[in-house]
């Protein structure tokens, strides 16, 4: 226990929660259960997030800061010293968070230029960033580290002795989000949270022209490309001044896409969702087994409320709130009539919860 308390005060602001639970598991001792009721969650949730962590060793800074982290008394040797010699490499402490933001905001920002890559070799004790044969910025080594460790870089091959490093969609996400924030002003950021710079990051702007009812000429509009279908509903309003979708539906279909996401029935999986559209192949769906109850459950839970809802509305659901259609898009691939979509979603939301309220009672199931 004692080792544990150690431990946890020994790691940094910025350490994500995932590497947090994996040290604490791992280095700290604690086991899997007493973890997860004191996060109040699932086992199973814990020992996925503690194998997602442990999956990414494989990367050289991951594993460097993970052992660094763990160990944080003991000297890193240096790579290929002799037997019998004494480390000559000093104790890395791990940055602040605020080091690191800064950090992440000049050197992401250099990463999103085309072609730049990150070169760091064991030797190195820093890491640079190359754009063609121009080193264009550098940066600390245990900076390097805590942007593997937070996905926003990610080893894209190893030349030799040397990982190139790219930055990823998490690192492009996050850059967004500390720029947004930086415009505000660091002072307005931290006196209260502001959500602002949180939804930036997620959003995609462009123009689009839209013709309105009684209008002679299309109007150009800035529209987020990245926004749900559901997320444009739930603001529109009935002429009564109601909304067109109550919280509670869009509740329901985040539920939904929850459990979705969490059985990994999404593109990346090789199984063809898509006979759930079809009412023969309902009944006889049987999901795959697998090691996780957690992914296997939640398969069960989404053919569940797909029966229910029945063809047409499981349609638009799984459509709309799955895989994110727009519903110009799910009318056209339906063969419905235009603007009929939004109708038969809120039937079928209305629909599904009532199904949820009816088989859990209303209370969210606990994940895993």
């Amino acid at each position: 226990m004692t080792m544990s308390v150690e431990l946890a005060s020994a790691m940094p602001a910025w350490l994500p929660d995932g590497a947090r639970l994996y040290l604490r598991h791992i280095e700290g001792g604690q086991s899997i259960r007493e973890i997860a009721r004191a996060e109040g969650c699932h086992a199973s949730t814990i020992l996925r997030r503690v194998r997602r962590i442990e999956n990414r060793r494989d990367d050289p800074l991951v594993d460097e800061a993970l052992s660094r982290l763990g160990h944080p008394d003991h000297p890193t040797p240096a790579k290929d010293t002799p037997p019998m010699s004494a480390p000559i490499r000093t104790p890395l402490a791990a940055p602040e968070e605020q080091t690191v933001l800064r950090e992440a905001r000049r050197v992401l920002r250099r990463l999103c230029e085309p072609g730049a890559i990150l070169a760091v070799a064991p030797d190195m004790e820093k890491a640079a960033v190359l754009k063609g044969a121009v080193r264009i910025a550098v940066t600390e080594r245990t900076a390097a580290q805590a942007f593997a460790l937070k996905d926003w870089i990610a080893c894209a091959r190893q030349q030799g002795r040397v990982g190139i490093y790219e930055i990823t969609a998490a690192g492009r996400a996050a850059l967004k989000r500390m720029l947004a924030e930086e415009a505000g002003g660091f002072a307005e950021a931290q006196a209260g949270f502001d959500p602002q710079p949180f939804a930036d990051q997620h959003r995609v702007w462009a123009e689009r022209s839209v013709m309105e009812p009684g209008g002679e000429e299309p109007r150009r509009l800035r529209v987020n490309l990245a926004e749900s279908p559901l997320a444009v509903l739930a603001r529109r309003r009935e002429k009564d001044g109601q909304p067109f979708l109550t919280p509670d539906l869009v509740a329901a279909a985040e539920r939904l896409r929850e459990d979705f996401e969490l059985a990994q029935m999404g593109p990346r999986v090789a199984q063809n969702w898509d006979r759930f559209l079809t009412s023969g192949d309902r009944g006889s769906f049987q999901p795959e087994g697998g090691p996780a109850e957690g992914p296997r459950r939640a398969r069960d839970r989404v053919a569940a409320a797909l029966r229910d809802l029945g063809p047409g509305l499981g349609d638009m659901a799984l459509r709309c709130c799955c895989y994110l259609e727009g519903l110009e898009t799910a009318e056209r691939r339906m063969g419905w009539s235009a603007r009929s979509g939004k109708i038969v979603l809120r039937i079928a939301l209305m629909r599904l919860k009532r199904h949820y309220d009816e088989t859990y009672g209303g209370a969210s199931p606990m994940i895993g």
